[in-house]
């Protein structure tokens, strides 16, 4: 992987699609190189529309783009992966449907989810949430950091925290193993994306 920062949609956190795209636009400008168009309550259609939209912004700063869970979007669109939660399309089918094209990411929330993501062929894993944070408490209650170095022991392929990262608790992520830190609010919430970006960036080389 020749990323260790992932950026994570969510149009909510902006008025509306004019300035989510700028606020995207925004974090690459600061250096970010993965974006996963995550925006699961859109339609078919909708979601095609916008990730053609994201393809063109990631590819004007060579950036890659992951699609959550729709394979046929991915390929649509000319994405270089895709994202699988728990719950969703398994890697292997996936692998079926995209013929090895593309990077397959999935997200494990024990150290037994990201054995399976692994041995099914996933190329990374997004391991959290590792501290509390709003938008992953669906998910339960945070796995903390001895989960993310277990996750980290038991598997091979690079290990993305996720949930409730900060540029201050950065170090002690690392600390336990983690390649890289997955990001949604702790980049698009913030008042200056492109600063926050760059802060992140330099914390994460």
């Amino acid at each position: 992987m020749d990323f260790k920062l992932y950026l994570i949609t969510d149009r909510k956190l902006f008025t509306d699609n004019d300035s989510f795209f700028r606020g995207i636009e925004e974090a690459l400008k600061g250096g970010v190189k993965a974006v996963q168009l995550r925006e699961k309550d859109l339609e078919t259609r909708e979601l095609v529309d916008m990730a053609y939209r994201m393809r063109e912004v990631t590819n004007q700063y060579s950036a890659k783009l992951f699609i959550n869970e729709r394979v046929d979007v991915a390929l649509a669109v000319e994405a270089d992966g895709v994202h699988l939660g728990v719950n969703g399309i398994p890697v292997k089918a996936a692998r079926k449907i995209d013929g090895n094209s593309l990077l397959i990411g999935v997200s494990a929330h024990s150290v037994a989810e990201a054995g399976a993501g692994f041995n099914e062929g996933a190329d990374f894993i997004t391991a959290g949430p590792v501290y509390e944070t709003a938008s992953k408490a669906r998910y339960g209650r945070p796995v903390g950091l001895e989960v993310l170095s277990g996750i980290k022991k038991a598997v091979t392929i690079p290990v993305f925290a996720i949930g409730g990262i900060k540029t201050e608790n950065i170090s002690e992520v690392f600390g336990a193993g983690a390649d890289g830190i997955a990001l949604i609010s702790g980049i698009l919430a913030s008042p200056d994306i492109k600063t926050k970006s760059e802060e992140f960036m330099r914390l994460t080389k």
